[in-house]
C-alpha cells in the first residue's frame, strides 16, 4: 500500500484564524461602496441584505473572502455596487462587531440601525412576539392530567 503524503487533514486545510487577534485599521466606504446589513444567507456564496440607503441587494461574496471570513444575518457590511445592476452588489468587507459599533459611534451608519441581533429588523424590545406567550398551570390542573 502506498505511504499518505499528504500534511493533514480537514483542520490544517482550515487554518488557524490567528489574524483575528489583531486589530485592523476601520476602513470607511469611498465612491461606489455603500454600507449594508445582511438580512438572510441564501446559499451558493450570496446573501440579501438591506442598505443603508434604502435599497435590498442580492449580494454576492468576493472568492477571497468565501470560505474564510463567515457572514451570518444581521452582520454589517460594506458592498461595492454595480453600474449595470442596481439590484446587486458584492462583499468587499465584513465589519467586526466592535468595528460596526465605531462606525455607528462616527455616524457612518443610522441610529436606528440594530447591531446586536440575529436577523435584522427583528422585534422590538416592548413588543410581545409569539415566542413571548406561555401559560401557567395549577396544581388541580396537573391533577386532572
Amino acid at each position: 500500500m502506498p505511504k499518505n503524503k499528504g500534511k493533514g487533514g480537514k483542520n490544517r486545510k482550515r487554518g488557524k484564524n490567528e489574524a483575528d487577534d489583531e486589530k485592523r485599521e476601520l476602513v470607511f466606504k469611498e465612491d461606489g461602496q455603500e454600507y449594508a446589513q445582511v438580512l438572510r444567507m441564501l446559499g451558493n456564496g450570496r446573501c440579501e441584505a438591506m442598505c443603508i440607503d434604502g435599497t435590498k441587494r442580492l449580494c454576492h461574496i468576493r472568492g477571497k473572502m468565501h470560505k474564510k471570513v463567515w457572514i451570518a444575518a444581521g452582520d454589517i457590511i460594506l458592498v461595492g455596487l454595480r453600474d449595470y445592476q442596481d439590484d446587486k452588489a458584492d462583499v468587499i468587507l465584513k465589519y467586526m462587531p466592535d468595528e460596526a459599533r465605531l462606525l455607528k459611534a462616527y455616524g457612518e451608519l443610522p441610529e436606528n440601525t440594530r447591531l446586536n441581533e440575529g436577523i435584522a429588523g427583528g422585534l422590538e424590545e416592548d413588543e410581545e412576539g409569539p415566542g413571548d406567550d406561555y401559560i401557567e398551570f395549577e396544581d388541580e390542573d396537573i391533577d386532572k392530567i
